[in-house]
């Protein structure tokens, strides 16, 4: 995250606020005097393709949230988590099994998708997250608190934190590396995007640490509540995707209103997954906006309704062969049809290649001048420059080379 994540978000943030343009016309501008000329708009085109297949799928996931807050609305959840065997079959049987379901739910959530990022930045995407990511937090500091005072705490913070070099891995940093990419957002041209919003007051390196530290935060807050809660309850959990939704509510049922606290923490989740749709939409959108000329009305529905269609395949892919150990949210297997398809041509393929050539070209391509004129400009004399330019030209593109070697040589991480 800081030595490749925090430099590879610094350079797109810094050519989408250099260009205020999307992926491909910021490659356009960027790169017109530049060896490779026109080539380099693959880039920018790679950003939207990733983002356009990963929406396509991520969408069907966040659909689930909708369905398991009107379980915990109607009080079937609580019966269902009293036995965490039960729920479990619920999940990977029943519910991903059944097609209709999975589309109605992937096109609720993609209508409410569209409608934020129809009204624009300042009016949909940042009314949402202002409100809601807060009321997330919250929700997730109140579950650390309680996860505190189970018996399976102190072991979950030695399984997580205790150092042991012995099981450091090539395939366990090549794991770190591509996830780092996933949860950032990297190469798929989201933070390109937003940073042709960022106003020239806003000081980069800042808001990518700020960024980067947050997401972090999230993620090992969660760690320590999940693995609290597995091992006090003893679950046996094989694959990372569905601990979400087959051990949190197995927990949450055992405090006063249950039925109402599993409710607002899947709605709370939801919101937090509308986030990253959000973000997503916008890339292919805001392609469409200023390539096309078309109007945000009109590039968010068209974009909106194609991707929609693309994800009812996906979605109807899980009908019928899902079974709880065959979906995995972060893209480290391939699952079954075309879900998986889409899964695994995103996280091993269009973001790594993405986040490789952003480095290179940012590193090698555009003058020391220039990227440092546009990262100090909104914070000042920038006194680690030279650390960030030595790890965007060498650090960042070989350790993100390793992961294509890795997916080339057919190893994907492991």
């Amino acid at each position: 995250m800081i030595l490749i994540g925090v430099p590879i978000m610094m350079a797109e943030l810094l050519i989408g606020r250099r260009t205020q343009l999307s992926p491909v016309g910021a490659f356009r501008v960027m790169a017109k005097d530049k060896p490779g000329g026109g080539l380099w708009r693959g880039v920018g085109f790679l950003g939207v393709l990733a983002g356009f297949t990963i929406l396509s799928y991520y969408s069907v996931v966040a659909g689930w949230t909708i369905h398991y807050t009107w379980l915990a609305l109607s009080g079937h959840l609580s019966e269902l988590a009293s036995d965490p065997t039960a729920l479990g079959n619920y999940f990977g049987g029943e519910f991903l099994a059944n097609g209709g379901q999975q589309v109605f739910y992937h096109v609720l959530f993609m209508g409410l998708t569209v409608g934020s990022v129809f009204f624009g930045v300042k009016r949909g995407i940042e009314r949402v997250t202002k409100i809601l990511m807060p009321l997330l937090f919250l929700i997730l500091l109140v579950l650390l608190v309680y996860s505190s005072t189970t018996s399976g705490f102190g072991e979950a913070l030695r399984f997580l934190f205790r150092p042991d070099f012995s099981t450091l891995t090539k395939g366990a940093i090549l794991e770190a590396l591509g996830h780092a990419f996933f949860t950032l957002s990297l190469g798929m041209g989201a933070m390109l995007t937003y940073g042709s919003y960022i106003g020239r007051d806003i000081s980069l390196p800042k808001a990518a640490m700020q960024i980067s530290a947050l997401d972090t935060l999230i993620a090992l807050m969660a760690c320590v509540i999940m693995f609290s809660i597995i091992n006090t309850s003893h679950i046996e959990v094989n694959k990372s995707a569905t601990i979400l939704f087959t051990t949190i509510p197995t927990v949450l049922v055992k405090l006063p209103g249950a039925g109402l606290l599993n409710a607002l923490f899947y709605l709370l989740i939801g919101f937090a997954a509308l986030t990253s749709t959000i973000s997503l939409l916008e890339v292919v959108s805001s392609y469409a906006i200023d390539e096309l000329g078309w109007t945000r009305p009109r590039a968010t529905l068209t974009m909106g309704l194609v991707i929609t269609v693309f994800g009812v395949l996906n979605a109807l892919s899980l009908g019928g062969n899902a079974t709880l150990s065959s979906v995995n949210l972060i893209g480290r297997e391939s699952t079954a049809g075309i879900f998986g398809t889409m899964d695994y041509l995103a996280s091993n393929w269009f973001l790594p290649v993405g986040g490789f050539l952003i480095a290179l070209f940012t590193g090698w391509l555009l003058s020391p001048k220039l990227t440092r004129s546009e990262l100090e400009d909104g914070h000042g004399p920038l006194k680690g420059f030279g650390g960030w330019l030595f790890l965007i030209r060498f650090a960042a593109p070989l350790a993100v080379g390793a992961i294509i070697v890795s997916v080339i040589l057919g190893k994907e991480y492991q």
